[in-house]
């Protein structure tokens, strides 16, 4: 196979989306628009002309340049509609390897690979009453005698605001990131690829916000905030059986985003969510010295 490596400002990126846009395995996270806005840098492998391509979001620190994921970006590796098996997905690992001694990304589900994680889809293809039948009976009644609205909002700021106040303490992001991500959504609310909805009180008092991207195939669960309040209401369960339902009878997937927190995946279960894992990878062939320093930088960040 013929894999080259190129740089970011040698990539044709009317070719690369196109490409993006007609593979087999297309996410959203793979179209040059959306890494522009996500990661400082990346460079790509690119097989043949455009048949098959692998982002390569990178960093640098104290001369060492790794491979990373970018924030709020849970899927990439390499895109095509050619068969990524093992022997393939190592052959591209294997071409980034001779730039990168270090890696820790996340590939997508059609790439094979050894580590897996968790991920969770519904398709959205029937009419929601028989979606609805797949869905835990033990909190379908409750939603359903709901007073809770369900509203859109149009508010990008607002939803990142409020998830960053109620869960930045557990996740630790640095403030850059929320940046990116926020140009990252401007570019992708331009493009009508996200949108948002809320729930509030019969009051009008906020409960749960949730921010979307959406795609010809799919809508990502992105970002979602439920306030103090709202988790005695059930908001965020009233919003998913909302979105839902607005969405069903259309050929999309919903793609719940996670998670390998055992009690996140149970509340997505009970949506009658099924399982698409991912492939991790993680690659450290840093020479000793330059694997001290990174644990050193590890430790005091």
């Amino acid at each position: 196979m013929n894999i080259s490596y190129i740089q970011h400002e040698q990539i044709d990126k009317i070719k690369w989306d196109n490409c993006i846009a007609h593979a087999n395995n297309s996410l959203i996270y793979g179209y040059s628009y959306f890494l522009d806005a996500i990661s400082e840098n990346w460079d790509a492998l690119i097989m043949g002309d455009y048949e098959a391509v692998m982002p390569l979001t990178w960093n640098e620190k104290f001369g060492i340049c790794y491979l990373r994921q970018p924030p709020f970006t849970q899927q990439l590796g390499l895109f095509g509609n050619i068969i990524f098996d093992k022997h393939v997905t190592n052959l591209f690992l294997r071409k980034a390897l001779e730039k990168f001694s270090f890696a820790e990304i996340n590939l997508n589900y059609a790439n094979e690979y050894k580590a897996k994680k968790c991920n969770l889809i519904l398709p959205l293809n029937k009419s929601f009453s028989e979606i609805e039948k797949s869905f835990r009976k033990d909190f379908v009644k409750k939603i359903k005698n709901s007073d809770l609205i369900y509203a859109s909002s149009d508010d990008v700021e607002k939803v990142i605001q409020v998830f960053k106040k109620n869960y930045d303490d557990r996740i630790r992001l640095p403030s850059k990131a929320y940046e990116q991500w926020l140009h990252a959504c401007q570019v992708l609310k331009m493009k009508e690829q996200l949108f948002i909805r809320k729930v509030d009180s019969p009051n009008g008092e906020l409960l749960s916000m949730a921010l979307f991207l959406k795609d010809r195939r799919r809508i990502y669960y992105v970002m979602s905030a439920t306030l103090p309040f709202g988790r005695k209401q059930q908001s965020n369960y009233f919003l998913l059986y909302q979105l839902i339902k607005e969405f069903s009878e259309q050929n999309l997937i919903f793609d719940f985003e996670g998670s390998e927190i055992a009690s996140i995946k149970q509340f997505f279960l009970k949506f009658g969510a099924i399982e698409q894992p991912y492939s991790f990878v993680k690659i450290n062939n840093l020479s000793f010295s330059k694997r001290w320093l990174k644990s050193a930088y590890d430790y005091l960040k």
